[in-house]
Parts: structure tokens; sequence; C-alpha cells
């Protein structure tokens, strides 16, 4: 059973799991992922692979913020967002699964490096301490993904918007005044609310002085009382 707990803290959808990976491989193994490992650069809003594609890489982002989310009609519902330095397509390493089981799309400007999926397989096959790493990101993103369902299905708007404001500021940017990168649409989509509520919500924070909001920069200003409403829900 899943402490509902751990659910709780883990109900914002941005991954906290350092990638160290390259300091438990060999010179050798290093060498051999590196030689199959190739880096590219995304603009704004660039998609890095598509649900249903073929599932050949997986990707590192190095620089820049993305999401990954599964698509379905003129909806879409965004699983997990992904700073440096996380590991993304996980979910390609089941075996006899060739394609991909969601799509990834890049929020700012970023640098990945895309790295061929058997190299992986290998690794672990070879590597124990590699192939411990790679089973604990998967089990780790299962569960913030599931606490992503939680905060969706069990809290109100004002509690999943506090929640997508504290994992920005204790996550992603990890500074309470960090620089606003993402628009209305994409904090309507990460709380799973229409852009209308969103502004309501925002303006109701910055009312009661939880947050300040210009064009450039969004400050988190009162941080115990925001964990209170994710709390609360």
């Amino acid at each position: 059973m899943i402490d509902s707990n751990r659910l709780t803290r883990s109900s914002c959808t941005i991954s906290d799991v350092e990638l160290d990976y390259r300091r438990i491989l060999t010179p050798e193994e290093l060498e051999l992922i590196d030689s199959k490992t190739v880096e590219v650069k995304y603009r704004k809003g660039e998609v890095v692979f598509k649900q249903g594609s073929f599932a050949n890489n997986i990707c590192i982002i190095h620089e820049g913020l993305l999401k990954t989310y599964i698509e379905g009609n003129d909806n879409r519902l965004v699983l997990q967002v992904f700073s440096p330095v996380k590991m993304v397509g996980l979910s390609a390493l089941l075996e006899n699964s060739h394609v991909r089981h969601y799509s990834a799309q890049v929020y700012v400007e970023s640098r990945l490096s895309l790295i061929e999926i058997g190299v992986i397989r290998q690794l672990m096959a070879s590597n124990a301490a590699f192939a411990s790493k790679v089973v604990s990101l998967v089990a780790e993103q299962f569960i913030i993904t599931s606490g992503r369902f939680y905060c969706l299905t069990m809290k109100q708007t004002y509690g999943r918007l506090a929640d997508v404001l504290l994992c920005l500021g204790n996550r992603i940017y990890r500074t309470p005044r960090f620089p606003l990168q993402l628009s209305r649409k994409d904090f309507a989509e990460l709380s799973g609310m229409t852009i209308e509520s969103v502004s309501r919500i925002f303006t109701k924070f910055k009312h009661d002085g939880l947050i300040s909001l210009d064009n450039d920069y969004l400050e988190l200003l009162d941080i115990p009382k925001l964990e209170m409403i994710s709390s609360k829900g």
C-alpha cells in the first residue's frame, strides 16, 4: 500500500531525484554510453517525442524545463515536469515495448542528451549499481505521478495551484523568487483548471499577500500559508 503522506508530499509534478549515474560507471562504460549519445538543443515549445512514436532513446535534460503528458482528443494530462539533471522516457525500458506511452515537450529553450536505449539496457545487465539507480528513478517517478493524480482528484483548485507554486520554488528554481517562464495556460494545464480560474486564484493569492507577481518574476511571500493551503487542499 502506498503511504498517503508520501503521496501528499509528492503531489506536485516536479521530480526531485538527482541523476548521478556517471559516478557509478567504469571508464569503459562511460566511453560506451558517450559513443551512443547525441546532444540536441530544443526551441521553446518544441516537442521532444510524441506519444505512439518509436521509442529508441532515453533523454537526459541538462538545461531548460520539460513536461511529459498523455494526449487524448483535445486534452492533455501532464504527468511530470523535469528540470536538470533528470532522465526522461524510462517507460521505454519496458520489455517488448517499442513505442512511447506519452509525449514530451520543452517549456523553454532546452538542451538534452539522447542515449540509445540499447546501451541503457546493456549497462543495466552488466552493472548492478547502474541498474539499481535506474530502478530507483522509475520507482520515484511512479510515486510522483501517483501523487499527481492524488492532487488532481482529491484537492480543490486553491490547493492544486499552491502545489504547483511550491514545487516551482522548492524543486525547480530552488528559490522563492523565480522567473515567470510558464504561461497562464501552462499553469492551468499543470493544476487541472481553466485559465480563468488560474488568473482568479493568482489575484486572490496576491491580494492575500501570499505571492507577488509581475510580467517577469513570481515570488512566494508566505510559504507556510501556501503549504497550509496545499495540505488542506
